[in-house]
């Protein structure tokens, strides 16, 4: 799949590059990305809600009420879960959300959601750039110029590049990373993929290994 390359200025510079077949021609494993984002969502979870039980909350142990003959529950000290304040029964516990996926499912999962993006013609290549200072218009121009306004784009770089990464850390709808940090749910959570041709063969490189 050839894909010709454009500049900032939304123009075509009169070069294509070859997707790789082995990366964007795939046929995608749905089940495959289902465990990737999975994964990722569950390793942003914090795990840290919790509640008191009963042997946690401060308040006497005298028994309010006697044992049989009330009519009512079995209720024992102030602390019991049947009453307001008292403790809450199996409440949430600090745990970790995280697990473990191998790195061929990992891998499989790149290029699976890859593969979506190229079938859907959501790949647009631009040449190497970077900004001399940081300004959001600068980043709204190059979207404008690519005609991708008010889709949410993920731009991938080779490297760090500071300035292009602040100009567009304010736009809600725009994500900038480095080509070794790609993961699959950022790929599908993209309308477009922006991609440097330096960033082609870095994923190339991360991929095919």
């Amino acid at each position: 799949m050839e894909v010709s390359v454009l500049n900032i200025n939304g123009q075509e510079t009169g070069r294509k590059v070859t997707l790789n077949e082995a990366i964007y021609g795939i046929e995608p494993n749905d089940h495959v990305l289902y465990l990737a984002v999975k994964q990722y969502l569950a390793n942003q979870r914090q795990g840290t809600a919790k509640s008191k039980e009963r042997s946690e909350i401060t308040g006497s142990t005298r028994k309010l009420i006697r044992q049989k003959g009330s009519g009512g529950a079995r209720r024992g000290d102030i602390k019991s879960p049947l009453l307001r304040g008292g403790g809450r029964v199996f409440g949430p516990k600090p745990r970790d959300y995280s697990f473990k996926l191998n790195k061929k499912v990992k891998l499989l999962a790149r290029k699976s959601a890859l593969s979506y993006k190229a079938q859907e013609n959501a790949i647009i290549v631009v040449e190497d750039f970077d900004f001399e200072a940081p300004k959001t218009k600068d980043f709204l121009n190059v979207v404008k110029n690519l005609k991708i306004e008010g889709k949410k784009l993920l731009l991938l770089l080779p490297d760090v590049k500071k300035n292009v990464y602040l100009s567009a850390r304010n736009l809600q709808r725009s994500e900038v990373m480095t080509a070794s940090a790609l993961n699959a749910y950022k790929v599908l959570n993209a309308d477009v993929l922006v991609v440097t041709e330096k960033s082609l063969e870095s994923i190339d490189e991360v991929l095919t290994k």
